[in-house]
């Protein structure tokens, strides 16, 4: 979720910190699921495993659309970063309330962007999710700034596809949804991506910040919050003195039905490359 909680307006290095890659509805659904195996099930290899950085941002919705065999690592519990053999044939990486720096208040950080360029290296889809896709685009030589002078993004926005995203292995059944070219999603955060990874697509923007969705190789970021449905969003809402929550209520209620479908369609084309990878 890129430090939604934080009042910063600082930046890393000028607003710009590098990292290099290592090579280039059921809303009940989305507070009652646990997708975390019982011990006796962590020997397996997962089909994919999603990271969770905080107790506030979980997979929420998207948890009834991936499917079975999805392992949650609760890094925020001190479970440990994977290691890159051991994530399966997909992984997701959610939000949270720090940056894609912060290293002293979330040791695993470091492992977590070590993960995603070795994931991206060995091919295997990805999907970051606001924060999420901060360190991806982080981990692979772009950058982030905290706190971004255009201030919080928070609520239903209008998200924009440019032409690439009609052929995303992803997005491109989102596209096809999407009337005018454009997308409703959720929003909630503070910090945002200044500039892609070389190489990297730019595929959606928003009136407020540019980089709303980008590829990388087999990854994806998205700085929107596809899994969140409204009791999550309104959660994040009312935690914020800068955010109306009343507004993010109507708003939500009003675009209920293109959220909704949102999470499916997009939930619904990553499993299946998920499920292309591991049946190579």
């Amino acid at each position: 979720m890129a430090a939604p909680g934080a009042g910063r307006a600082q930046t890393v290095q000028g607003g710009v910190a590098r990292v290099r890659c290592r090579a280039m509805t059921v809303e009940s659904a989305e507070l009652t699921r646990d997708a975390s195996p019982q011990e006796g099930e962590r020997a397996r290899p997962p089909r994919l495993t999603v990271l969770q950085h905080s107790a506030d941002v979980p997979l929420g919705l998207l948890g009834s659309v991936l499917g079975d065999g999805v392992r949650v690592v609760r890094l925020d519990r001190g479970e440990p970063v994977p290691a890159p053999d051991a994530v399966g044939s997909g992984l997701v990486v959610l939000g949270g309330q720090m940056s894609a720096y912060d290293d002293a208040a979330a040791p695993w950080l470091p492992a977590t962007r070590a993960l995603i360029a070795d994931a991206v290296r060995a091919d295997v889809p990805i999907l970051g999710i606001c924060l999420g896709a901060q360190l991806l685009a982080v981990a692979c030589g772009g950058a982030v700034v905290v706190g971004a002078p255009p201030g919080r993004e928070a609520g239903v926005i209008e998200v924009r596809w440019r032409d690439a995203a009609a052929t995303d292995p992803v997005l491109g059944a989102v596209v096809a949804t999407a009337a005018d070219g454009v997308t409703r999603a959720v929003s909630m955060h503070a910090d945002a991506v200044s500039d892609l990874p070389a190489g990297a697509t730019w595929l959606g923007w928003s009136h407020q910040y540019p980089y709303q969705a980008f590829r990388v190789g087999s990854a994806l970021g998205v700085q929107f919050h596809p899994e969140a449905g409204k009791s999550i969003a309104l959660g994040w809402a009312r935690a914020h003195d800068d955010v109306d929550a009343a507004q993010v209520d109507a708003q939500l209620n009003a675009s209920a039905a293109e959220l909704a479908g949102l999470v499916i369609t997009l939930g619904r084309a990553f499993a299946a490359q998920v499920d292309a990878h591991a049946s190579r």
